[in-house]
């Protein structure tokens, strides 16, 4: 007969012996996790006990972290072989496909065992399991074995542990029976949208969808599908290509409540920046539908059609539209290829001449709120879901280039060169000082280029970028002032000129006070401790900042919260939390209109 899954009120009332004795295995060779944080009972919810067995370990010091590491089995190692693996360790390499393997397979992982042991000093930890609790393949185990192989020994550390705490997730789902249906619906959602791809990156295995190519367009029908089938009444894609769903709130001409993110991605990029503020909204309409529930207010639903300015040199057209704020000279803009966007446009069957009429009148809503995927390290260091955004970082950038003067390496002395990359690189070095002095201000040199540069020639010309951002207008103008008056000091004590060219000057979008205390009551009702951050990216709350009130909530992201790249993945766990977030979010709202 099948063990009855565990229930709270068992964790939080039993005997501390007897719930440690349920919670066997949880950390393989280490049951001193359980029980110290069974000392913080009673918990509120899973999510909270969860929080609580990560902070046990993060206060534990380094050396009970090391030694917990080292206790850990290698993978398909000689554990395995002599089979004294725990159960739920065996169970997990055998659904991985580690066992059995061939002998040249078995060879190659107990190489890469080896090199991984010698470099950091414990055994390669990762949760087989994988961000939808299913189990990864042999492929992917493979490759995340020899990617992390050449990490730096600090954040290697720190993966290790945050892949024990994904284990001990697991196993808690499994002991307490826990449902993550919702949230695996969500990252089923964002798979099947990503088999979409522009040419040239479809065929390599990388996701690239830009602005209206056949990629884009088969998404919007796919979101459209998606939006219809989980219970929107109104469904329609706009002038722009945004997807718009409605679901109909009670009462007569309700107000509604705006949400959503964008669907076109950056090149090469991740299957879950935008798309998860697309569809955490849609599990809770799904839900709603199901139950047959309205709402006093509508829930308007929008996938952005394009917020990443990967094909034309314009940005927030998706969101911009609905402010107002699309500029006609922009469907003269042309792509790589040469096509306009309002050639793209007709070719999509997008009818132009209704873009103004997108724009809304803010008195028809009660404001925009947005999830997205953090896109950094933050919530993942802390061992948070969940994250609530204060505002949206100001930004401003510049193009620039250094003049010195070209010279022969070998034959000019360095106290009379007038070197234009050294200029640049003493400027880069001033710029992560003076950022990283300045509290959640940032500041980057992405673009460095020597035109025609030579290895036996002092470089008499540098292109380089900048990009300064801040948490207000006010900290960004000051970082700004002092970034430039050290190019001034920089190019005057070496001899050199400059030209910088501004190309964007973006104002702070400071969360709505009343919509982020919803985020954080609706995150504080989960049991989690409530995080504040600023957001360093842009987003297309930002642009809705200018017509409605608004406040984001972050999702925590693995491989270190990585984001534009491959690598950016979120946990289906953690889309459940954000689902539950939204919908306490929506429950909430209705009650104060009640």
């Amino acid at each position: 007969m099948a063990t009855p899954p565990l229930t709270l009120d068992q964790l939080n009332a039993a005997p501390l012996d007897e719930v440690c004795a349920m919670l066997a295995g949880l950390y393989a060779h280490a049951p001193w996790i359980a029980r110290a944080a069974l000392q913080q009972r009673p918990f509120r919810s899973l999510a909270q006990f969860k929080y609580a067995l990560c902070q046990v370990v993060t206060n534990a010091g380094k050396d009970a972290q090391l030694a917990l590491l080292r206790a850990q089995p290698e993978l398909a190692g000689e554990a395995m072989v002599d089979k004294s693996l725990t159960g739920e360790s065996t169970n997990m390499q055998n659904k991985a496909g580690l066992t059995p393997c061939t002998p040249a397979e078995f060879e190659k992982i107990q190489q890469l065992n080896s090199d991984y042991k010698a470099r950091f000093g414990f055994p390669f930890i990762l949760a087989l399991g994988g961000p939808r609790g299913l189990g990864l393949q042999r492929a992917e185990i493979m490759a995340t074995f020899e990617r992390r192989l050449q990490g730096h020994p600090d954040p290697e550390f720190q993966e290790g542990l945050r892949n024990l705490h994904r284990v001990a997730e697991i196993r808690l789902n499994d002991k307490f029976g826990r449902s993550i249906e919702r949230g695996n619906r969500v990252w089923d959602w964002q798979e099947a949208l990503a088999q979409y791809s522009d040419p040239g990156y479809a065929e390599l295995g990388q996701l690239t969808v830009t602005y209206l190519t056949d990629a884009h367009r088969a998404c919007a029908q796919r979101i459209s599908n998606n939006m219809r089938e989980a219970g929107c009444d109104d469904v329609h894609i706009d002038a722009v290509g945004n997807v718009v769903g409605r679901y109909k709130g009670t009462g007569e001409n309700p107000k509604a409540l705006m949400t959503g993110s964008h669907y076109d991605t950056v090149r090469n990029g991740g299957k879950y920046d935008g798309r998860l503020g697309i569809y955490v909204p849609l599990a809770c309409v799904q839900r709603l539908k199901r139950a047959n529930k309205r709402l006093p207010f509508d829930l308007e639903i929008i996938a952005f059609a394009e917020e990443e300015g990967q094909r034309y040199q314009a940005t927030f057209l998706g969101s911009g539209a609905l402010t107002g704020d699309f500029k006609p000279d922009w469907l003269d803009q042309v792509d790589a290829e040469g096509i306009s966007m309002r050639q793209a446009m007709e070719h999509a069957g997008l009818c132009i001449d209704d873009i103004p009429k997108l724009k809304r009148i803010a008195s028809d809503y009660m404001g925009f709120v947005e999830v997205h995927i953090e896109q950094g390290p933050v919530l993942n260091e802390l061992n948070l879901p969940l994250g609530i955004v204060t505002s949206i970082n100001a930004c401003v950038r510049y193009t620039g280039e250094m003049l010195g003067m070209a010279s022969h390496a070998g034959t000019t002395p360095m106290h009379c060169r007038r070197d234009a990359a050294a200029g640049v690189a003493e400027l880069m070095l001033h710029v992560e000082s003076r950022a990283a002095a300045d509290g959640d201000s940032v500041g980057t040199v992405g673009i460095l280029n020597v035109p025609g540069g030579s290895i036996n020639v002092v470089p008499g010309r540098c292109q380089f970028s900048l990009d300064l951002r801040a948490p207000t207008n006010a900290q960004r103008d000051a970082l700004v002032s002092d970034v430039l008056a050290k190019i001034e000091q920089i190019t005057k004590a070496r001899g050199l000129h400059y030209h910088l060219t501004e190309t964007l000057r973006a104002s702070a979008a400071p969360s709505a006070p009343a919509w982020q205390q919803r985020w954080e009551a609706a995150v504080a009702a989960l049991g989690l401790p409530l995080h504040r951050m600023p957001s360093g990216a842009g987003h297309d709350a930002m642009k809705l900042h200018d017509l409605l009130p608004q406040a984001m909530l972050f999702v925590r992201g693995e491989n270190a919260g990585i984001s534009h790249n491959p690598l950016e993945s979120s946990s289906s766990d953690d889309m459940q939390l954000a689902v539950q977030a939204f919908e306490h979010l929506l429950n909430s709202q209705a009650q104060e209109l009640s």
